[in-house]
């Protein structure tokens, strides 16, 4: 039997202990990490409590215990039974440790992508500092120290129950599944609050290499570096982006709440339809937690979390979309001619803090040389360097970046005290210490009031400093081209205003950030601010770095607003013009193609019209794209067809017949301009082109969706409905990594993941849900994907909240656990 949790084994040190359960050592630099918190890591003596565990349909795990301690113990034990080997090998990206155990040339994931894992640990190693994360640590309520060592305690204890041999096949045995520690746990805060910001710009960090002296010289007669042209510019941004990535794979959401007078009962109605990647830490799991008395809340939540952070309790329902808001701002460096690391400040030179982060020999096998890297810091910030954005080093400028999220501690607060908010206004206020760190809040309550806030992190830039530090012109010009903030560095006074009633020095102050409480509807699809309602007249006032207004919208927003307005009118073809839960569950899984709704008609009447010019392949994909449903069902016939030919075609310049009109942002831009002789050509040859690239993939033009877009579940392939990001289809299923179909067809790994439809009546909430990929990320288990096939037949599963519902659902028997 392994050890039981005793006051003498929690003194132990942590690799007496580690031993004792039987797993490898903590490698040095764990060590000392968990140095920094050994009293807050240590395991607490039995006190008496204990959690209960239970189990209903799908595995929904409903866990509670008498304080938050218990409830965080609970969900990280019965987060591991499905989950443990994802999360240890989490815990080794954490430690900087993937090299060393799993090959420093294998790729994991930093960052929006893949890279070699000896790159991922040296960010992780520089950025990582765990006495600042400890000190920040120490200033979050009692509850949330308290949630964080039961969270910790918890996991640990299934790893004990467990053992080693006792693992799923992909971590049984293996040296890198250790216990965890604060410090762990600390990093991963940290971790998923940088994802919008530094995160996201890893890969920039690990390449900023001053220039050689000689490269230096050579420069030294230059004014700049040789240009970059926006349009690569701003594509080589977005790849950067955490959510306008031109290659797919962006987080994104989409989120609408309906108040009194828009629902037939004049309660609160939600919908939560979060599309997040569906392997890693970043995938949901479904849990209800209830401290009697106190809290009851059910919903999602990711990876190592001990809150809700989407869900539901008895009075209002929330969900997040990823916010336009900017984390972060560049800062533009004027470098001295004779040192490009040494920078100037209101005239006064200053050096760049050099260090070099070295890997352990552990982690090239003892052979070659050490693997190591010097990043480079500023007051401002580490140094990047993003060359085909006109944002390299050279002799003459250098770029740092200032992340407003790096130690964001408060967003566990934040989501505890949403766990007990009764309505949309004590939800507001919960998010009142800004611990949301890149997602706006789209709430509903029982009386009817439905609201949108964006209360995230944004460095507190206005609009006049946006002119008055302006950086060089073409690194000025990615404002308004590419959405990136860059400041003068050389000049003191563009550092970030300071608002003593924000959060945190230098972000917006919740006062002056939008929200819009209303009895009639709000809706979000990862736009800014302005249409959250198109009949409400936006927030004045707001900083450009929240999100710009009188823009094209992406089509997801369109067509959420067509869907929500079609439904209110009466006009979309279901009974009545009110939305219900029922009417809201079927038109998100309608599955409308809103790019072929637009552009179709033209397409068709072009191709009648083309008679003979066209060639063979672009006469066969027209016919089948006049007969295409304009759907992205399972069923539709020629919705890959257009999927292969839109990808192309949406880039072609000038390709829209109507151009974007800020007065009419819903319907515009619209139709294929095929008047216009190169246009057309293009046009026609991108359904030529499409035909092609279906054929070298092994398909027909006319393949229904649901055969390339399909997965493999126990023996059953399992069609899918839902379309990409581009297309226009709020049911969003992408594959990132993917740039066109190949002959395995789409291998979908982002989108639609954890869904709810939640009202109320006289008991509490009525929810339905869906998590597509199910509880657990383990494929051996029963939990892997045994919730595709609900999606994939647009079906619901009712949520168990109530007692007797979780008693009639309930699946083996509950589990009780002391700590």
């Amino acid at each position: 039997m392994t050890p039981k949790k005793t006051a003498s084994f929690s003194r132990l040190p942590l690799t007496a202990r580690s031993a004792l359960l039987g797993f490898p050592p903590l490698a040095p630099l764990a060590l000392a990490a968990a140095a920094l918190l050994t009293a807050c890591a240590s395991a607490p003596p039995p006190t008496g409590r204990s959690v209960t565990i239970e189990r209903t349909a799908f595995g929904i795990a409903h866990i509670t215990a008498p304080d938050y301690e218990g409830l965080a113990y609970g969900s990280a034990y019965a987060h591991a039974q499905d989950n443990v080997c994802q999360t240890a090998e989490h815990l080794l990206t954490l430690r900087g440790e993937r090299s060393q155990f799993l090959g420093a040339q294998n790729m994991g994931e930093l960052g929006l992508g893949r890279v070699p894992n000896a790159q991922i640990d040296l960010f992780i190693r520089y950025h990582m500092d765990d006495a600042a994360l400890a000190r920040a640590g120490a200033t979050t309520s009692p509850d949330v120290q308290a949630a964080l060592r039961g969270y910790v305690a918890g996991y640990n204890r299934y790893l004990q129950d467990a053992g080693p041999n006792g693992l799923p096949a992909a971590c049984r045995g293996k040296p890198w599944v250790r216990p965890m520690t604060m410090a762990d746990l600390s990093r991963a805060t940290e971790q998923s609050m940088i994802q919008g910001g530094l995160g996201a710009l890893a890969g920039a960090v690990l390449a900023a290499v001053p220039p050689s002296p000689n490269a230096a010289a050579a420069a030294g007669a230059k004014t700049s570096a040789a240009p970059v042209d926006l349009k690569d510019a701003v594509a080589e941004i977005g790849r950067h982006s955490f959510n306008a990535n031109p290659e797919g794979g962006e987080l994104g959401s989409n989120g609408w709440a309906f108040g009194r007078n828009a629902t037939p009962d004049g309660r609160g109605l939600l919908l939560g339809n979060p599309h997040f990647p569906w392997t890693g830490t970043n995938r949901f799991w479904e849990m209800h937690l209830t401290i009697p008395g106190q809290v009851d809340v059910m919903g999602a939540t990711g990876g190592l979390s001990p809150v809700v952070s989407i869900g539901f309790n008895k009075d209002v329902a929330w969900t997040h979309t990823v916010s336009t808001g900017k984390r972060f701002t560049l800062y533009e460096l004027k470098l001295d001619p004779s040192d490009p690391t040494v920078y100037w400040v209101d005239g006064q030179p200053k050096k760049m803090v050099a260090r070099t982060v070295v890997l352990p020999a552990a982690a090239t096998g003892g052979n070659g040389p050490a693997v190591q890297h010097t990043f480079y810091a500023t007051d401002w910030g580490p140094v990047i360097s993003l060359p085909r954005a006109g944002l390299g080093w050279t002799a003459q400028k250098a770029y740092a970046i200032r992340d407003a999220n790096t130690l964001n501690v408060r967003s566990a607060e934040s989501w505890m005290k949403m766990a007990r908010a009764r309505n949309v206004a004590e939800l507001r206020e919960a998010m009142g210490n800004q611990g949301m760190p890149w997602i706006n809040t789209i709430a509903a309550d029982r009386d009817g009031n439905a609201m949108y806030a964006d209360l995230s992190v944004v460095p507190d830039v206005s609009a006049d400093m946006l002119r008055t530090c302006a950086p060089s012109p073409a690194a000025a010009a990615l404002l308004n081209a590419a959405g990136l903030p860059v400041l003068d560095g050389s000049r003191s006074a563009c550092t970030w205003n300071r608002d003593a009633t924000a959060a945190a020095p230098g972000i917006i102050a919740p006062a002056r950030m939008p929200v819009l409480v209303t009895p009639d509807y709000v809706q979000n699809s990862n736009d800014s601010f302005w249409l959250a309602n198109p009949r409400v007249a936006p927030m004045a006032g707001v900083s450009p770095l929240v999100g710009p207004i009188g823009v094209a919208q992406r089509l997801r927003t369109r067509s959420a607003i067509m869907e929500i307005e079609g439904r209110l009118a009466g006009s979309d073809g279901l009974p009545g013009n009110r939305m219900g839960a029922a009417e809201l569950r079927s038109v998100i899984f309608r599955d409308k193609n809103l790019a072929g709704m637009l552009v179709m008609d033209d397409l068709k009447a072009a191709c009648a019209n083309a008679g003979s010019t066209l060639t063979v392949e672009q006469a066969h994909g027209c016919r089948v794209l006049a007969a295409w449903d304009r759907t992205s069902n399972a069923d539709s016939k020629g919705a890959p067809l257009f999927r292969e030919f839109w990808r192309k075609a949406k880039d072609i310049p000038k390709v829209w017949r109507q151009p974007f009109d800020p007065a009419q942002p819903v319907t515009t831009p619209a139709g294929l301009d095929m008047a216009t002789p190169a246009t057309r050509d293009a046009v026609f040859k991108a359904v030529g082109d499409a035909v092609t690239t279906l054929r070298t993939a092994g398909y027909a033009a006319d393949v229904p969706l649901g055969v390339p877009q399909s997965r493999l579940v126990r023996g059953q392939q399992i069609a899918l409905h839902g379309g990409d990001e581009f297309e226009g289809v709020l049911n969003k299923l992408e594959s990132q990594g993917q740039s066109l179909i190949d002959p395995k067809g789409y291998n979908v790994n982002y989108g639609s993941s954890y869904m709810q439809v939640v009202t109320f009546d006289e008991r509490g909430p009525v929810a339905q849900g869906l998590l597509t990929y199910g509880q657990s990320s383990d494929l051996a288990s029963p939990r892997a994907y045994d919730q595709l096939p609900l999606f994939a037949a647009k079906q619901w599963h009712p949520l168990p909240f109530h007692p007797a519902d979780v008693q009639a659902q309930r699946e083996g028997k509950p589990l009780q656990l002391a700590y």
